[in-house]
């Protein structure tokens, strides 16, 4: 069964859309942009900046539900422009450090509000 998770630590949802949802085994993030909790975006801020302020939204959605980063499976990172590659992986390897997941990344015509970058997540509920 669905259930859709929420916390105060990552940006609200402002559309029809959940920040996660999860069905007990699997755990399914949104698409996480680079705009804090409190709704300041960061669209002007580096790659490096906005990378982390996405994989903190990811991160802080995977911890309302118990999980951690080395949880996620698959990860997707939309780029704004593909040429901010390397600046991206840089900051994303922080995170990722030890069995880093299955990830593609790709360059999007456009992205939400003007960011540069968007990353979802998929990870799995520990037994």
């Amino acid at each position: 069964m669905k259930r859709t998770i929420e916390t105060p630590d990552a940006p609200a949802a402002v559309g029809a859309y959940s920040q996660a949802t999860t069905n007990g085994d699997i755990v399914f993030t949104a698409g996480q942009i680079p705009m804090t909790p409190d709704g300041d975006l960061l669209d002007d801020e580096d790659i490096a900046t906005q990378t982390r302020q996405s994989l903190e939204n990811v991160k802080a959605i995977l911890e309302e539900e118990g999980l951690t980063m080395q949880d996620v499976l698959k990860t997707t990172v939309f780029l704004g422009d593909i040429d901010d590659f390397d600046e991206m992986n840089s900051t994303y390897r922080e995170y990722f450090q030890d069995n880093p997941p299955a990830r593609s990344a790709v360059q999007a015509g456009a992205l939400p509000k003007g960011v540069g970058v968007e990353i979802e997540a998929v990870a799995a509920q520990r037994d």
